[in-house]
Order: structure tokens, then C-alpha cells, then sequence
């Protein structure tokens, strides 16, 4: 790459083998242009940083993470990051794709159907399952960062703040503008932990109740408000906003927006199952829900539930015996 000061580039402009079209989004990190690779003729997304961002180490380590991070994960609900070592400059090239942001078919349509907000959210669900399991949280899950495409098929987008789960502790004094949005952003996130998984999943279900309401479930006069509202206390139910609602689809809501990580669903793999299967969800009595389990606690009940059910056989055998005695 040049070692030459980077310029401002427009629609029109040539970038290597890339010609601007349009500028589809701005940061203030990055222009995000519709381009066209001469080379193949294909329609491509470029995020170019701006030239003062190339002059601050932390902006800049935190592009080139984005890059490693999104070159590393291949599915079909994460947007593609390609690798092309023919550059003159630092920027990336994304796939291009064609859709609506979630947030403006939120705009749009305001709260959607029940079962399209169940939809989306299980398709939500299995592109977060394969980051997670791929090291990576996202943190900064929104509408926003939701491409809605054909058949209610989802992209996530926006890798400039994820996190790689072996990599060095960023603090919150530091980063804490860019540690989320206030409207999704988990109460231990706010209380300045790095937040994992878990995280994510509690921003999935502020989109699902944004989804089903109409609304986020917090709102407050500044962004200081909404979170403090969030740490405090509990979502108000959505059914009271939206009657439609199952007692099944509000439990699973409950789950996913528990204030403590560790009663929360421990992957979104489990979160999607119980989508998906809602009549098999157990409703806990309002006021009366039990903490819900760490993966590792529920792991052991349920060894222990195996076990159990294992040896009724033996009882049933040994009672058999003692009445056959008799």
C-alpha cells in the first residue's frame, strides 16, 4: 500500500480496480460506496476509511480488526468481506447486497406480524450462533446493522466494533462511545464489562420486542436515561402493548432481556429453538419467574435429570423383586 497521505474519494472516482458509483452511507470513521470491480464487472460495497482516521492508531487498528474479523466468517446470514491484496490504500471490499435495512422497514411498517418477527429473528439467531461460535461478538447489534432482503433472508452488517473473544480488554472509558447503541446495549455493557455472546443475545431481544411493539422497550429524555432505565430495571411486558403476543413468546422474551447475563439464554442457538417451538416453553407465573440457569448450570440439571431417569428402570426392577419375594 502507498505511503502517500490518503485523498477524499467521490462518486466517479477510480480506486485500483474499483469505480465509485454512489456513496450508499457515511461515519465518521468511513465513506461506504456502491462500486463496480472493473476487473469482473460485479456490483461490490467498498468502506473506505477517511483520511483523518488514518492518522488515529485506535480508529485505525479498529478498521483493520473489522477487516481480519470479517474475512474470517463466511455465512449466509453475515455480509462477506473479501480479500483482495491488490491495494493502493487501506479499505475494504464487501459483498453488495440488495435489501432494506431493518430499521427502515421498522420506519415503514412500524410493529410487523408476529410470525415475521418470529421469522426474523430465528434467521437473527443462526447468523449470531455461527459468529459465536466462531470467536465473535458483534456488540453492536441493531436495526440498523440488519439487512432485510427477499423472503425475509437476513445479512448482519457493521463489524466496526465487534470483538474477537481472545483479544486484549478494551476499556469503557476509552471506547465508550462506540461500546453500542444506547437502545441495545446489555446492562452489563453499560456497567463497563466487555460484554460476550450473552450480549448480543440481549440486543436480539430488544429487536424483537422493537419488532413486535413497535418500540424499544426503554426510552428516557437522553441516552444516559435509557440505559440507566435498562440496569434498574426489567422490560415492561409487550403483550401490553401488542395483544397478539403469546404467554410463550413473551417468556422467551423475559429470557433474553434477563439484566443478568447468566440467567439469560446461553446461546442463540437455544433462544432459536424455542422460537421455533414455542409450545414446548414453559410460562413462569408474573412475579414469580425463578433465576434462569447459566449454560454450565443447566447443563448439570439436565445431567442429573438423565441420571435420574435412568435409574427408575433399576427401581421399577428392585420393587418387582421384593414383591415377588413376598
Amino acid at each position: 500500500m502507498s505511503s502517500e497521505p490518503a485523498v477524499e474519494l467521490k462518486p466517479g472516482d477510480r480506486l485500483d480496480h474499483y469505480r465509485m458509483e454512489a456513496v450508499v452511507a457515511q461515519s465518521r470513521m468511513s465513506t461506504l460506496f456502491r462500486a463496480t470491480d472493473l476487473d469482473s464487472g460485479r456490483t461490490v460495497a467498498l468502506k473506505v476509511p477517511l483520511p483523518q482516521m488514518e492518522s488515529d492508531p485506535v480508529l485505525l487498528e479498529r478498521f483493520k480488526r473489522e477487516q481480519e474479523i470479517g474475512q474470517e466468517l463466511d455465512h449466509p446470514g453475515v455480509v462477506k468481506t473479501f480479500n483482495d491484496e491488490r491495494r493502493s490504500r487501506l479499505y475494504m471490499v464487501l459483498e453488495w447486497v440488495e435489501g432494506r435495512l431493518l430499521r427502515s422497514v421498522l420506519n415503514a411498517d412500524g410493529r410487523l406480524p408476529v410470525d415475521r418477527a418470529v421469522r426474523l429473528a430465528v434467521a437473527i439467531c443462526d447468523a449470531l450462533d455461527y459468529m459465536h461460535k466462531h470467536g465473535v461478538v458483534h456488540r453492536d447489534m441493531k436495526p440498523e446493522n440488519i439487512m432485510v432482503m427477499d423472503g425475509d433472508r437476513i445479512k448482519l452488517i457493521d463489524f466496526g466494533i465487534a470483538m474477537k473473544e481472545e483479544a486484549r480488554r478494551l476499556t469503557f472509558a476509552s471506547l465508550s462511545p462506540t461500546l453500542g447503541t444506547p437502545d441495545y446495549i446489555a446492562p452489563e455493557q453499560v456497567k463497563g464489562q466487555r460484554g460476550d455472546q450473552r450480549s448480543d443475545i440481549y440486543a436480539l431481544g430488544v429487536i424483537l420486542y422493537e419488532m413486535l411493539a413497535g418500540q424499544p422497550p426503554f426510552s428516557g429524555p437522553n441516552p444516559f436515561a435509557v440505559m440507566n432505565e435498562r440496569v434498574m430495571r426489567d422490560a415492561p411486558p409487550v403483550r401490553a402493548l401488542n395483544p397478539g403476543v403469546s404467554p410463550q413468546l413473551q417468556e422467551i422474551l423475559n429470557r433474553a432481556l434477563e439484566r443478568d447475563p447468566r440467567h439469560r439464554y446461553a446461546t442463540a442457538m437455544e433462544m432459536a429453538w424455542e422460537l421455533e417451538h414455542p409450545e414446548l416453553v414453559g410460562v413462569e407465573e408474573e412475579g414469580r419467574r425463578p433465576p434462569r440457569l447459566s449454560g454450565s448450570a443447566a447443563g448439570l440439571r439436565k445431567l442429573l435429570l438423565y441420571a435420574a431417569l435412568a435409574l427408575v428402570p433399576l427401581a421399577l426392577f428392585g420393587l418387582m423383586l421384593i414383591l415377588a419375594r413376598r
